[in-house]
């Protein structure tokens, strides 16, 4: 594919020689002749000098001797060619032989079930659906078109799923809500949990990942969402479309979070707390109530990060400014006692 094609097919214009035949994607530091890259900010602008790529997309035209290809976002533009040249692997269809799939399943056209697979009763599964080897799926739940579910993912029962929706390995979806009331002697009695999970189109969920069932209702992880790995959702809980969140990030039972919500590496939030659209939570920040306003808030508990950043500047000052408190204390009960 020549670097004309390329321009077309993400939409930029090229600025240089658009004959030049384009092998490869590379990032910056490895990219060898034949390859593109993108440069995205300052740093990756002063590597450009000593890349080996043949050409680069940018979003101005810059001084250098390489072909370009003009493109408002090329960190996307990147990422369509990535998908392009290397595109996902997709099993071929078909049943294995050691999958156990209950009667009266609905398969779509074109499904892969590798071996050790378990399906119950009453699931549909879409076009193109691929579930890999061990993946576990309950009784009634139902799986859009284009999902995949990556190696011992495990289903439980009357979870929905959504189109183009990937759940890597090890993702529990719709286990109990951690629920119990204490009984006469101070046992914890088991609140049954009697909701289901809901999970819309174009979500992907990292490895490890544990979506609790609704103790009512539903759970309901909304379009665009993306999960890392090794996160923790609570019962109830509302995660608003396009959000991120990054691993190791704890979410209460019945919290409720706008749409293109940022919730940073190991941020906590408490019970019933709502973030309104586009609050970015900072990592290891706890979140205790209700952040409405778009904005930035870190610390525990969260505040805005300006004072968040005022507040641990000043933290480690705090021994020297008391010690200097107490002198002056001193001074003033000395002077007066003249």
């Amino acid at each position: 594919m020549n670097l004309q094609e390329i321009a077309e097919r993400i939409g930029g214009t090229v600025q240089g020689d658009g004959s030049i035949e384009i092998t490869g994607v590379e990032s910056i530091e490895r990219a060898e002749p034949g390859q593109i890259t993108f440069v995205a900010d300052k740093k990756s602008k002063d590597k450009l000098k000593t890349s080996n790529a043949s050409a680069v997309i940018v979003s101005q035209v810059l001084e250098t001797d390489k072909a370009q290809v003009i493109h408002p976002l090329p960190a996307l533009a990147f990422a369509q060619l990535i998908a392009e040249f290397h595109p996902e692997p997709r099993p071929q269809p078909g049943i294995d032989d050691q999958a156990a799939i209950a009667e009266g399943v609905q398969l779509g056209k074109d499904v892969f079930i590798g071996p050790l697979v378990t399906v119950g009763l009453d699931v549909v599964l879409g076009d193109q659906v691929a579930l890999h080897p061990g993946v576990v799926i309950q009784e009634g739940c139902r799986i859009g078109n284009h999902t995949t579910l990556f190696p011992n993912v495990t289903l439980y029962r009357h979870t929905l799923i959504g189109n183009h929706v990937t759940l890597h390995a090890g993702a529990v979806i719709g286990a109990d809500g951690f629920g119990y009331t204490p009984d006469e002697k101070g046992r914890h009695f088991k609140i049954n949990q009697v909701g289901r999970v809901v999970i819309e189109d174009h979500v992907e969920v990292g490895a490890n990942v544990c979506i609790d069932r609704a103790s009512f209702g539903e759970t309901v992880v909304r379009e665009g969402a993306k999960i890392d790995n090794l996160v923790q959702i609570a019962h109830n809980c509302d995660i608003g479309p396009h959000s991120l969140i990054v691993s190791q990030v704890g979410i209460g039972g019945t919290c409720k979070l706008g749409h293109h919500v940022i919730l940073a590496g190991q941020a906590g939030l408490s019970d019933h707390v709502t973030l309104g659209d586009q609050v970015v939570i900072a990592g290891q920040a706890g979140v205790t109530k209700d952040l409405l306003e778009p904005g930035f808030y870190g610390g525990f508990p969260a505040i805005p990060a300006m004072s968040w950043r005022r507040y641990i500047t000043t933290l480690p000052k705090l021994p020297e400014m008391s010690r200097k408190i107490q002198a002056l204390e001193k001074r003033l009960n000395a002077i007066e006692k003249e």
